[in-house]
């Protein structure tokens, strides 16, 4: 069991990272809470069957395909810049228990198959994007909790209303509480974009304003974590929400420009 605490919420916590075992297998809640966040992102999916001209079926069918192949390559990506350990430790690449995914890797990984499926399936990959990208954010405020599980993602010590008491090397400590500032961030920007999906002004809106606002928040989240992949002494997920924010403010400038443009002709 593993201690943690809310000082200011008056909340104290013991919680093991492993939810049940079955026939001595160990089920883990890092799993579980994964799993649920599929399940509630599907059902609101299935909801907007006919979205953009879209049929869930083919949002099903890409699921299937996107979710283990973005599994794979967060898990990539994260051994990937961890790697002097990995080459000594080769067998642990696949033990996923205590976590180790990277959200950007497990994104690159996604578009890619997007990509791919999209083009297979003469689908605009634009309207696929906007499609899934409210349920993205749900899917991610869910599954943050797998790291409050794990007790990880956190950042540095702190003062602040929300932090979140610790035991880390037998000594009590009081620490950013990471996990939950981007599952409260990815929530409300859920509700922002289930909102606006059906006033989407182009193709390309709604994923671009889940690509401008998580990448910012990200910037300034993964200054505070302490366990951040680094190359080179730079944080790899800063470069990475920086250049995703350049991008994505471009691209929706340029296209409210056009669509200014259009309206006022």
């Amino acid at each position: 069991m593993k201690f943690v605490s809310f000082p200011n919420l008056n909340l104290n916590i013991k919680i093991s990272s492993i939810a049940l075992n079955i026939f001595g297998i160990n089920i883990y809640w890092y799993a579980i809470i994964i799993v649920f966040a599929i399940i509630i992102a599907t059902i609101f999916l299935k909801k907007d069957d006919g979205k953009y001209g879209i049929k869930f079926d083919n949002i099903f069918e890409l699921m299937l395909i996107v979710i283990p192949i973005s599994i794979i390559c967060a898990r990539l990506y994260y051994c990937l810049f961890k790697l002097d350990y990995f080459i000594k430790n080769p067998l642990d690449i696949f033990n996923l228990k205590t976590g180790g995914l990277a959200i950007y890797g497990g994104m690159i990984g996604g578009i890619v198959t997007i990509i791919v499926y999209s083009k297979t399936k003469k689908i605009n990959i634009l309207d696929i994007l906007d499609y899934i990208s409210p349920y993205i954010a749900l899917g991610q405020a869910i599954g943050r909790w797998g790291n409050f599980v794990n007790i990880e993602a956190y950042g540095t010590k702190t003062n602040s209303f929300l932090k979140m008491g610790i035991i880390e090397s037998n000594e009590y400590i009081e620490v950013h509480p990471c996990f939950l500032y981007e599952s409260i961030i990815t929530f409300c920007l859920f509700l922002i974009l289930y909102k606006i999906k059906d006033k989407r002004k182009f193709k390309g809106e709604i994923v671009s304003i889940y690509l401008i606002i998580y990448s910012f928040s990200r910037i300034f989240i993964e200054g505070l974590r302490i366990d951040s992949l680094t190359f080179y002494g730079f944080r790899i997920s800063q470069i990475v929400s920086i250049i995703i924010f350049i991008f994505s403010l471009i691209f929706i400038l340029k296209n409210n420009k056009k669509v200014f443009k259009k309206n006022t002709k």
